[in-house]
């Protein structure tokens, strides 16, 4: 695999944003196939229309669950992981209950991490588990999510949903999403069959090659464009897209 398709294929390309409408959303779906990316992670409602918009190309589907908070029911969860499934979503990535483990009511958090990647396994699915690192004030929560994660084999463990903005003590609120020291402990804290995969700041090909270098396999991306842009320029390969476009976030991470 050369070095470009290589990149982009550890790119998610993220279509999250409330704002983006049914435009955005096919446009996006547009930008990935034309970039041959891993996958869109796109809005669950929008399932459907981007299996559509997509069939043909080596670009997957995916989506998420209990977005962005991790505070619906397990049943909720399990019902919106089902459903995404049968609509021919082949990636899934599901927030935690950010709550329980902060309250360490471990065995609510793997009963329903478990839950969430046993549906998912039935429909051939593949489940991402975001932990929402800004809520998480100490690595032992983290930890010992990579520990479940690992124990219920889940396949991905995930910093953030790129939504998780911590309110300081002026009253502002702030987000640093995918850290160094982040990855790298979710890395040593998962079992070798679970991959990491950085969400949250991961905009430039510089970012993209150090978080790849950590042993990140995934990222969740809006800057795309201007990250396999300047990929190809490095690798010298040739860009038929306009300059004025590469600066285009999709918005979402």
């Amino acid at each position: 695999m050369d070095p470009v398709t290589e990149l982009a294929k550890m790119i998610d390309h993220s279509l999250l944003h409330p704002t983006m409408t049914r435009e955005d959303l096919e446009e996006g779906c547009a930008i990935a196939r034309k970039y041959n990316v891993a996958s869109v992670c796109i809005k669950p409602y929008a399932v459907e229309d981007a299996v559509r918009w997509l069939a043909g190309s080596d670009v997957l589907v995916g989506t998420v669950i209990g977005f962005p908070h991790g505070n619906s029911t397990t049943e909720i969860k399990v019902a919106e992981a089902e459903k995404a499934c049968r609509d021919g979503a082949t990636e899934i990535d599901m927030v935690v209950n950010i709550g329980k483990v902060l309250g360490e009511d471990w065995a609510f958090v793997e009963q329903e991490i478990e839950a969430v990647t046993k549906v998912c396994h039935a429909h051939g699915a593949i489940v991402k588990v975001i932990f929402e690192n800004d809520f998480l004030p100490e690595d032992k929560y983290k930890i010992r999510l990579c520990e479940i994660c690992s124990k219920v084999q889940a396949d991905f463990v995930k910093t953030s949903t790129g939504y998780g903005m911590v309110k300081g003590s002026d009253g502002k609120y702030s987000y640093q999403g995918a850290t160094e020291s982040d990855l790298k402990l979710m890395r040593k804290h998962s079992a070798p069959g679970v991959q990491v995969k950085a969400a949250g700041g991961v905009r430039t090909l510089e970012d993209l090659l150090k978080v790849k270098d950590l042993g990140v396999t995934r990222v969740g991306a809006t800057a795309t464009i201007a990250m396999l842009e300047a990929a190809k320029k490095k690798y010298g390969v040739a860009s038929d897209v306009d300059p004025s476009a590469i600066g285009k976030d999709t918005s979402g991470y």
